[in-house]
């Protein structure tokens, strides 16, 4: 079996293995990014709504981004409509094209001096007692042994690298969204807004979304919680019900499907020579499913954590909990209240979720975030939503 050395390997070459190869190559490392798909960025498993926030990453180009919004209108299971809109937009801003995004990304770390590899599929660990030293991949040359000096695992929700490691990725049907889009066109909708729809009959312990991609196209999808996906009562099963109701006429060009982490972050997701990282890590909001820019926010913080590491030649867990540690530092919060305030939310009957929209009406926030929308309704209903305000106050 043929054999290679790196400092760093990464599984996945989806944002948050990008950006962690491109940080740690531009830090001087020998990185190897590798994906086991043909081409980066395809088959698409996302909404590919994001926020302007996104260009603290990467510089904006129009080859990848299929529409600006500029907010949301939300509808209550009886139809109410809530609109927001401002410059703080938080989980919309711009509608993205992730094949060319995730192309985009794998071409900055690879000018940073990082190697990709597509068509490249890991089959196990190589490890020393403990200590990861490296991956077992197959590919369009056969099969080799990766040496590295730290595996980073960006390989997605269903993530083999952390499981392998020994870490505890298990996660319950409850902590996880079960999610089916379309790519539609020949649609009526509003292009500068995206839209979200709550409600037992749209979508159970989830919400269906519309995301505008210009030209009467849009992404039409929706999430359900997996202990309430079963026989008949699925994703997709959902999803043909609620475009039959809204877009009858409409064209399907493209069907997605996938699964997304609401479980909050793992207690650790490092040990000796090995860092996980985006959905692997389950750094996603658990209120709203998006994961984009947590997962890039993380990655730059592995990427330096790594590079201090390997320069140091220390990659023990107890050297790379630097990494949890900032993230929690940075971003733990956010997620944890956001576990919260989805735990009290799915508590709630539609009955709870028309009572609240109602006290919205009318208004029209200049702020969207999850955190200005629970702010306010709390403000209006103070004495309903109490749990919630010992949650996010």
């Amino acid at each position: 079996m043929k054999e290679e050395r790196y400092d760093v390997v990464v599984v996945g070459a989806g944002p948050a293995g990008s950006v962690t190869a491109r940080t740690a190559a531009s830090q001087g490392l020998d990185v190897l990014l590798i994906d086991r798909k043909q081409e980066i960025g395809v088959p698409v498993c996302c909404a590919e709504g994001v926020s302007n926030a996104v260009e603290r990453y990467i510089q904006p180009d129009k080859r990848w981004i299929c529409a600006e919004v500029k907010g949301a209108n939300i509808y209550s299971p009886d139809g109410t409509k809530i609109t927001l809109s401002g410059s703080k937009m938080e989980e919309v801003g711009y509608v993205l094209d992730r094949k060319e995004f995730d192309k985009a990304l794998a071409t900055e770390a690879a000018s940073a001096g990082a190697e990709v590899r597509v068509k490249t599929e890991v089959y196990g660990i190589i490890t020393d007692g403990t200590h990861k030293k490296g991956v077992y991949v197959r590919g369009m040359d056969g099969n080799t042994r990766i040496y590295a000096d730290i595996i980073v695992g960006a390989d997605g929700v269903e993530s083999k690298i952390g499981r392998w490691a020994g870490i505890n990725t298990h996660l319950k049907p409850s902590e996880l969204c079960i999610c089916a889009e379309y790519l539609m066109c020949n649609i009526e909708i509003e292009e500068e807004f995206s839209e979200f729809f709550l409600g037992e009959k749209v979508a159970p312990r989830g919400y269906a979304w519309v995301f505008p991609k210009g030209e009467n196209c849009a992404n039409v999808g929706l999430g359900i919680g997996g202990d309430v996906s079963k026989d008949k009562h699925r994703a997709m099963d959902y999803l043909r019900a609620f475009v039959h109701d809204k877009f009858p006429a409409g064209e399907v060009m493209a069907e997605i499907y996938g699964a997304v982490p609401l479980s909050g972050p793992l207690h650790k997701s490092v040990s000796d020579g090995l860092v996980l990282v985006g959905d692997a890590a389950r750094h996603v909001n658990p209120l709203t499913g998006g994961g984009i820019l947590y997962a890039m926010q993380a990655a730059e913080i592995a990427g330096d954590v790594i590079a201090k590491a390997i320069h140091e030649g220390d990659t023990s867990e107890d050297r790379l909990k630097e990494y949890d540690n900032r993230c929690r530092s940075e971003f733990g919060k956010r997620l944890e209240t956001a576990l919260k305030a989805k735990e009290f939310f799915f508590r709630l009957s539609d009955d709870d979720l028309n009572t609240l929209a109602h006290s919205l009406e009318g208004i029209n926030l200049k702020e969207l975030s999850t955190r200005a929308l629970v702010l306010e309704l709390i403000k209006r209903n103070p004495r309903r939503l109490v749990d919630l305000a010992k949650i996010v106050l």
